[in-house]
């Protein structure tokens, strides 16, 4: 309660439109975190409730009970998914389907890895990539890196950006709404724009998704 009255203050604003949850917290009983949820919401200080990367069934969990004692329930999942890492189709992405939830993708560009500016086997081309050492424990298989090079030939072919593709191709997944972006460059919310105007065929589609390989699950845990 706390923590969103210094939101607010801080944003100077009277509501949240959007609140959501970071992870999983296995200390502390699920049914308080939405009881606290749920007051926020009657309060008037939130409008909606969001979750973030858990097990399927921890979130089926958490909407059943929301459901059991009347609260509110969430209404997006903020999830990790692109197409270097697509573990969320197995059991995520129906269940938000199913329950008509929003999917809202952290990393939708694999922390870069489908911009290009990821090489297996040296520091990489930015800042960011010679630095990041939570990508490696994410996106460092050599398939993650035939991945990136289809996007990036299916790019060359359509005068393209390689980012634009990752991107065209999760806004073209029937669960997602809106990934979530991180940007640093004017040039970077451009060419996320420009995305929506990219329609894939079925034969770039497949041939983005064909060189695909299992993963663990990864992302739960959060950068450390």
């Amino acid at each position: 309660m706390h923590a969103v009255d210094a939101s607010l203050r801080r944003l100077r604003t009277d509501y949240i439109d959007l609140y959501q949850i970071h992870r999983w917290d296995y200390e502390v009983p699920i049914e308080e975190t939405l009881e606290a949820l749920n007051d926020l919401i009657r309060s008037g200080k939130v409008l909606y409730m969001g979750a973030s990367s858990m097990f399927a069934w921890e979130f089926s969990e958490a909407l059943h009970l929301c459901e059991r004692h009347g609260w509110t329930g969430f209404v997006s999942m903020q999830n990790h998914y692109n197409l270097a890492y697509r573990e969320e189709e197995r059991e995520m992405l129906p269940l938000c389907r199913h329950h008509g939830i929003a999917v809202l993708p952290w990393s939708p560009l694999a922390r870069g890895l489908l911009a290009g500016t990821r090489r297996n086997g040296d520091a990489g081309l930015t800042p960011r990539a010679r630095t990041d050492e939570y990508s490696r424990r994410l996106y460092y298989e050599p398939h993650d890196f035939e991945v990136a090079k289809r996007a990036a030939e299916i790019a060359r072919a359509r005068g393209e950006e390689p980012a634009q593709i990752a991107m065209a191709w999760l806004l073209a997944q029937p669960a997602v709404t809106a990934p979530v972006l991180g940007a640093t460059r004017l040039d970077h919310v451009e060419e996320a724009v420009a995305a929506l105007n990219i329609v894939l065929d079925p034969g770039e589609m497949q041939r983005l998704e064909e060189l695909y390989r299992p993963h663990p699950v990864l992302g739960h845990e959060g950068p450390r």
